[in-house]
């Protein structure tokens, strides 16, 4: 895959001769409307995902928040599953899956995270689209900020940043929601009671947002997202990517649209620029394929509907693989050369860890057991000259309903349990009791003998569980 090379223009830093200044200055990036199919699915992915994003935690799952991952209790909720840092291998399995899905998706057609799904392009499009209501379209806007400041020009732009900073607090507020019960999270900033650590990264999360999707913009994607980095190694030449047809386009040139361009000797592109002036980064797509590209195809729809008015076929810039536009290949042989053993095997891999995945936590068992032998007394004896052991047993109940449990133990003739075997464990909630166990005087072998506790729900069968542990008898 070969990039377009991107000249930056150096410029004399001085009136010194010889010395030069290899900084380019940014310059501010004005993308216009743009009106389309793809633009159509990225309002409909910003609003899915934000659909999600805020709603998700204000419903409610068996008297309490469906989803919730809970730091302090140290606990997740997640709709009917309660998930214990003992879980640790269903979220090692989760990020697998997004790795594989980012490889995948890749793969297949380019950066279609980047232009439908991520944070930034979506609360990018999101301030952008207040910015548009506020300030005007691109002209509109290159203006208002090349006038000097008057009462009306303040007066716009504070109001731009006071929605910006509204939309960015509740994102924040939102966010931190998903850490602490999100209702008396609102009862207590109603109050002006929440916690130095809630007030923090709410004001954090919300400063990122608002200086991310407000103002970085592009700057994100282009210097700080490693992934425009290594885009180059998941894409081959049949990966579907957003690309200008130089062949069909070139030699560009403006013309009336009476114009034969045949006859003038010039291709299908009118050289009218608005694929650049729709790029969210600024790119011109007609240089061929940049890092910078985030794969939203603005500049499809924008050169589709110059293509209508023109009276030409559309697809001068259309999403295709560099395969398919030196071969000429048409849509089904492209979509063919798609399924190559690359996708099929991200695919084949994706699919049976997400189904594993969803087994596992299908069939895992919600009562979870650690038994903890106490170490600052291995044995003692007691009346009657009984041996025992003392030993700390913490019951982890992750369903939703309370669990009487019965605790037993085996593995030396004699061996019982001194005191209480029937213990109460509350839905969603741990507990740690104090376990005596004694053998009579001559069972077991002196030294160090293996037993096991064996855990009965009364109320379900298939949550029994049997831990190991290890019984000391005096030599």
């Amino acid at each position: 895959m070969t990039e377009a090379k991107r000249v930056i223009p150096i410029e004399p830093a001085a009136d010194d001769g010889g010395i030069f200044s290899l900084y380019q200055s940014h310059q501010k990036v004005y993308p216009r409307t743009v009106t389309g199919t793809f633009a159509r699915l990225r309002w409909a992915a910003v609003i899915f995902t934000q659909l999600i994003f805020y709603g998700l935690p204000w419903l409610n799952w068996n008297d309490r928040q469906a989803v919730l991952f809970d730091l302090q209790a140290r606990k997740f909720y997640l709709f009917g599953v309660v998930l214990w840092p003992q879980d640790f291998i269903y979220l090692a399995g989760l990020l697998v899956v997004a790795a594989l899905s980012l490889f995948f998706f890749t793969a297949v057609a380019g950066r279609l995270w980047c232009g439908y799904a991520c944070p930034q392009t979506v609360y990018s499009e999101l301030f952008m689209w207040i910015e548009r209501r506020v300030e005007g379209d691109r002209p509109a806007r290159m203006k208002l900020d090349a006038a000097p400041w008057s009462f009306g020009k303040v007066r716009v732009k504070a109001l731009k940043h006071a929605l910006w900073m509204a939309l960015a607090l509740f994102t924040g507020f939102t966010f931190i929601g998903y850490f602490a019960p999100i209702r008396e999270l609102g009862t207590q900033l109603l109050a002006g009671a929440l916690g130095p650590w809630q007030w923090f990264w709410m004001l954090f999360y919300s400063f990122a947002t608002w200086g991310n999707a407000g103002f970085m913009r592009e700057q994100v994607c282009k210097y700080m997202c490693p992934y425009a980095r290594f885009q180059g190694a998941m894409f081959d030449k049949d990966t579907m990517i957003v690309t200008y047809d130089g062949e069909r386009g070139e030699p560009r040139g403006s013309r009336s649209k009476k114009a034969d361009p045949k006859a003038l000797g010039l291709g299908s592109c009118v050289d009218c620029n608005l694929c650049v002036q729709v790029c969210p980064t600024g790119i011109d797509i007609r240089n061929g394929l940049q890092y910078e590209c985030i794969g939203c195809a603005a500049c499809v729809d924008v050169c589709d509907t110059v293509m209508d008015r023109m009276g030409y076929p559309r697809g001068l810039v259309r999403y295709t693989t560099q395969h398919g536009l030196q071969a000429h290949l048409d849509r089904g042989q492209m979509l063919r050369h798609v399924l190559r053993p690359r996708v099929l095997i991200y695919g084949t891999l994706l699919t049976a860890i997400f189904v594993t995945l969803l087994v596992s936590l299908a069939l895992r068992n919600p009562l979870k057991v650690d038994v903890i032998r106490d170490r600052n007394a291995l044995s003692r004896i007691v009346e009657g000259g009984d041996v025992e052991n003392s030993y700390r047993v913490h019951f982890m109940n992750a369903s939703e309903r309370a669990q009487r449990l019965r605790l037993s133990v085996t593995g030396i003739d004699g061996i019982r349990i001194s005191g209480p075997q029937e213990f109460e464990v509350a839905p969603a909630s741990n507990r740690a009791v104090p376990v005596a166990v004694q053998v009579p005087p001559g069972a077991g072998m002196p030294g160090s003998n293996p037993i096991r506790f064996r855990i009965d729900a009364a109320d379900d069968p298939s949550l029994a569980r049997d831990e190991k542990a290890v019984f000391m008898v005096p030599r």
